[in-house]
């Protein structure tokens, strides 16, 4: 099952949901019941617990938000 992440247009809250892809999506916020609306997802990572979470820059020619370039926070904007 897919997380999904959303975001309410009253408060500004963002927050995950563990939801099924046949679940309808979340429609109202959980603090304010405000509106929210299902952000687009920048892809799936696997965290493996123990492993080098250090930049990937060197071994992909990509950071591990995907950038051609170090974003300045950590772990991209450590040194490589």
């Amino acid at each position: 099952m897919p997380t999904y992440e959303y975001e309410c247009a009253g408060c500004g809250k963002r927050f995950e949901k563990f939801q099924n892809m046949s679940d309808r999506p979340i429609e109202r916020c959980p603090d304010c019941s405000g509106k929210v609306r299902r952000l687009i997802s920048g892809g799936s990572c696997v965290l493996i617990k123990g492993a080098d979470t250090s930049c990937a820059l060197r071994s992909t020619g990509r950071t591990c938000c995907g950038r051609d370039e170090r974003c300045g926070k950590p772990p991209c904007g450590g040194e490589p």
